[in-house]
């Protein structure tokens, strides 16, 4: 995921803006949007957003206390949690164990994985596969409606982009990093320490034969910062799809079941790592199915990547986010999302060569997240929990002279920035993900970065911070015209409802006309509206001031640049103090308290159960005559249409096989598409979502009613066999044993198992 960065080296308002005095400074912007989070029912637009009060329902929210696991139950395989899995399940698994569960394991874009037989064969989620399996339908298929069967070995199909991560070795290096930078001003840290991890990783991976022996260094800071690792990745390439279902199933319910259970998904598809010369890879671990399933109150235990958490946040950042930063970009999926929607709906054949429902079915996630996430922060026993263990960490601190006096100020400096960010919520309001090309205009990006590629230029920057620019002008893909310009002015309109309508970047953005009118006629007029012009353009230096796209971004640049200052003056101190406040929590709890998520290898562990809900209580498992009674209740409604290959159901589909299950254990984005193990590392299910209730998962922890929803196994070899007839694979996940041809499976015996 990309950030966009104003170049140090940019002289944009001495060349053209003489108005707003001096050069921005190299600082990311807010990033875009983080997609596949658990979230919940959106809430209206126009909910407001309310600090807690005091009292609700007679409730004393002073003697509201946290929970035992608040900060969560994703631990790291650093410091695994053995003592507690004794005591809470009744075995001791061993460092063998370990290193079986983190080896079996993958992590692949944007999702986890695992490998689940012998011959290469990896698992994962569905909605990870859409992409992949829109990149290989060929001329004339929808493999994204219709599903992909490759029926023999020979017919599975080479995936571009696609890599499959190992961890195979973890090399703990925090004593290194911290004696660096220790020994450094506070102020020279933030920038060294990324030097010096570039270095240690650099360093490691030549010491493994660098990527070209088949491996991948990544720098895992965990508390923070308090801890670093380096993660030892062999990362495979050489991929194909196997077997990915019709998105009505493997998206079965849509938007509308989304995030909620009782549920019933086959969100799962399969790909093949293979060797150089053309053959399966022999992959020594893997987990094996286990076809007897789980019964209620069974343990799990999931391995994969969960994306993002914000546990270790201190109250004054929770609020911030409720009030400005999330708020602003649930509106801004919002209005994109609509925009999206009515360019899928009135052009589908366009929209499915530039696989636009895929991106808004990750951006209709993010919308569920984000509504979630507010609404959570909008509980104050949820605040009052998050209070009491920020309280129950000063206490401890202060008990403590030494910590005291290197940690004693730092949850409140953390507050005042937040309060001196406050005063800049217009602009963050504004210019919000500025820069994802489904949330702007690609016009508008280009002009963005043209306009620093000429001031650049002129001012005699170096050239590869000029040829950095110039790939995102490359990089940013075109968009019909017609879609662009709602996109642009629909940041044309943000701007005027944070800024207001007279504001001076407005008057002069406008000047009298509407935001759709300005836009058409920036797309129209504007050399950067094509990439191959717009490059074409730069490159020989006929691009200026002029453009009418260019022109378009010095119009609201000034207020632009208030949010990058407000992150020059504020994005370091933050670092910093959270580094700090990361480095205390360590000292305080050590690995008793798992660090937040950061899209790094990590074990949750829960149970099977059930919880209360909507005034009744919720199935352990849902069945698939379930499925059917959704099809059937909900005649002609798209979102529950089964697919074709499903009616009438198959006569030896056996319905009451169990498809979807609810656990406690602790998931997040990023875990979609890992493998659910039973005690003895076998496969049970495969992570797809999250239940409503456990949104505020990103900050909290709450097991009473968060649920993660699984894809039961049960469910995937009984689809397998009887709808997409695909006994090889049953064969392979059940067996092992790798055959070329579904006539040969066949031959094995009369269902193939």
């Amino acid at each position: 995921m990309s950030k966009l960065r104003l170049s140090s080296s940019t002289v944009l308002l001495s060349v053209f803006l003489s108005a707003c005095g001096g050069s921005a400074a190299s600082v990311p912007l807010p990033p875009a949007p983080v997609i596949d989070a658990p979230a919940v029912v959106p809430m209206p637009a126009e909910a407001p957003i309310t600090a807690p009060a005091p009292f609700v329902f007679g409730v004393d929210f002073d003697t509201v206390r946290a929970g035992a696991f608040d900060q969560g139950k994703m631990w790291t395989f650093e410091s695994p949690p053995v003592d507690y899995i004794e005591a809470t399940y009744g075995f001791r698994p061993d460092a063998a164990w370990f290193e079986r569960a983190r080896l079996g394991a993958l992590r692949i874009p944007s999702c986890s994985a695992s490998f689940v037989s012998p011959n290469g064969l990896v698992m994962t989620n569905h909605h990870c596969a859409r992409e992949f399996v829109s990149q290989v339908s060929g001329e004339g298929e929808s493999l994204l409606d219709d599903g992909f069967v490759a029926s023999d070995l020979a017919d599975e199909r080479a995936v571009e982009d696609f890599e499959a991560d190992q961890l195979v070795e973890i090399v703990d290096v925090t004593e290194e990093v911290n004696a660096s930078l220790d020994a450094l001003p506070s102020e020279e840290r933030s920038d060294a320490r990324e030097a010096l991890l570039e270095e240690i990783e650099a360093r490691i991976l030549d010491g493994r034969g660098g990527e070209d022996a088949g491996f991948a260094v990544e720098m895992i800071s965990l508390y923070n910062g308090g801890r670093t690792s380096a993660y030892v990745f062999r990362r495979y390439t050489n991929v194909k799809l196997v077997m990915a279902p019709e998105v009505q199933i493997g998206f079965f319910g849509g938007d509308a079941d989304n995030f909620t259970y009782p549920r019933y998904n086959l969100d799962f598809s399969f790909f093949r790592v293979y060797n150089d010369d053309g053959s399966p890879l022999s992959t020594e671990h893997y987990f094996p199915f286990d076809a007897d399933g789980l019964a209620e109150g069974d343990p799990v235990f999931i391995v994969g990547n969960p994306g993002t958490t914000h546990r270790l946040q201190t109250v004054a950042e929770l609020e911030f986010r409720r009030d400005i930063q999330d708020r602003s970009l649930l509106e801004l999926f919002r209005s994109r999302m609509a925009i999206l929607d009515e360019f899928i709906r009135a052009h589908p054949e366009e929209a499915e060569e530039r696989d636009l429902r895929n991106e808004y079915f990750s951006l209709s996630n993010s919308e569920k997240a984000y509504a979630g996430q507010i609404g959570g922060l909008q509980d104050p026993i949820i605040i009052a929990r998050r209070m009491d263990t920020e309280r129950s960490f000063q206490d401890a601190i202060a008990a403590d002279a030494d910590l005291s006096a290197r940690y004693g100020s730092l949850v409140a400096d953390m507050a005042d920035l937040q309060e001196f960010k406050r005063g800049s919520a217009g602009v963050i309001g504004a210019f919000s993900a500025f820069g994802n090309p489904y949330l702007d205009a690609s016009t508008l990006i280009r002009g963005f970065f043209a306009l620093q590629v000429i001031a650049m230029r002129q001012g005699g920057a170096p050239a590869e911070d000029v040829d950095e620019m110039m790939d995102v002008v490359r990089g940013t893909p075109d968009m019909p015209a017609e879609l662009d310009a709602a996109l642009m002015a629909a940041r044309f309109q943000d701007i005027i409802d944070y800024l207001g309508p007279d504001h001076q970047a407005v008057t002069q953005l406008l000047n009298g006309s509407t935001p759709l009118e300005v836009a058409r006629g920036v797309i129209t007029a504007s050399v950067m509206s094509d990439s191959a012009r717009a490059v074409s353009a730069l490159d020989n230096g006929t691009a200026s001031p002029a453009d009418a796209s260019v022109q378009a971004v010095i119009a609201f640049l000034p207020p632009f640049l208030e949010l990058n200052s407000l992150f020059v003056e504020t994005g370091s101190q933050e670092a910093e103090i959270s580094a700090a406040l990361g480095r205390a929590r360590y000292e305080v709890y050590g690995t008793d308290v798992p660090p937040d998520a950061t899209f790094s290898l990590r074990i949750a562990d829960g149970v099977v159960s059930t919880y209360a809900y909507n005034g009744t209580v919720a199935p352990p498992f849902t069945s698939m005559y379930g499925l059917y009674d959704r099809h059937f209740s909900h005649v002609g409604k798209e979102d529950w249409a089964l697919p074709g290959r499903w009616l009438p159901a198959p006569a030896a589909l056996d319905l009451s096989t169990p498809m979807n299950f609810v656990s406690t254990a602790d998931i997040i984005g990023g875990n979609s598409g890992s493998p659910v193990l039973d005690r003895d590392l076998e496969v049970v299910g495969v992570v797809f979502d999250g239940n409503i209730e456990s949104l505020p998962g990103d900050y909290i922890y709450l097991p009473e009613l968060n649920r993660s929803v699984t894809v039961d196994v049960r469910a995937i070899l009984e689809a397998l066999a009887e709808v997409y007839d695909l006994d090889r694979l049953v064969l392979e996940l059940t067996t092992g044993a790798l055959v070329a041809t579904e006539a040969e499976a066949d031959r094995g015996g009369s269902d193939g198992r």
